[in-house]
């Protein structure tokens, strides 16, 4: 197991600034859906040191965003550019999770969703019965048991059934899908790496 300080000296090796935030349509582990074209491009963002395990960026990173474009989510790429580093939901945090396969149940401490949230799973291997990267909606959730959620292919349908057990590095984040009516910039207020 990596100490504390080696975690951090990892993240701060790996994590320069100088690397680039990009916007993305849709999940991919390559970085495709990729919101690209005239000024439409990749921006600089900047870090704080490590602590804790994490490196989180340091400002605001604004990127511009055209019309008729929804983003889901944010991407992380070295400061060529040429090489992808993974992404995240937009307005989602990852968390891990267990689950209740008799139930279909999601199990997250005061996990803070409620019913038409959007969520998605990443991982080597999330659970059976979802795909990782696509967007599920958030149902069964009730105020008397905040730890558990069900997911549903549509905003209030029927519950899917989860039918096998994820890897331990898989994680469930929020997902906020944000359209542009107009020409616009969209802000990436926090942007964090954990080891």
């Amino acid at each position: 197991m990596l100490t504390d300080a080696r975690a951090n000296a990892i993240l701060d090796t790996e994590l320069a600034t100088g690397d680039k935030l990009s916007l993305h349509t849709a999940y991919s582990a390559t970085g495709t859906n990729e919101v690209t074209g005239g000024s439409y491009a990749r921006q600089t963002v900047t870090w704080a040191s490590a602590a804790s395990r994490s490196k989180a960026s340091s400002g605001n990173v604004d990127i511009p965003v055209p019309s008729g474009t929804t983003v889901a989510w944010i991407g992380l790429w070295n400061s060529a550019g040429s090489t992808f580093r993974g992404m995240i939901a937009n307005g989602g945090a990852e968390k891990s999770f267990q689950l209740d396969l008799t139930n279909n149940r999601i199990y997250n401490e005061a996990h803070g969703l409620v019913d038409t949230n959007r969520v998605a799973f990443t991982g080597a291997t999330v659970p059976a019965g979802l795909t990782a990267g696509t967007i599920y909606y958030v149902v069964g959730t009730t105020a008397g048991d905040p730890d558990y959620f069900q997911v549903s292919a549509t905003s209030g349908g029927a519950v899917i059934d989860i039918t096998g057990q994820h890897s331990a590095d898989a994680r469930f984040s929020k997902v906020v899908l944000e359209t542009y009516a107009a020409d616009g910039t969209h802000r990436v207020t926090s942007f964090s790496q954990s080891l």
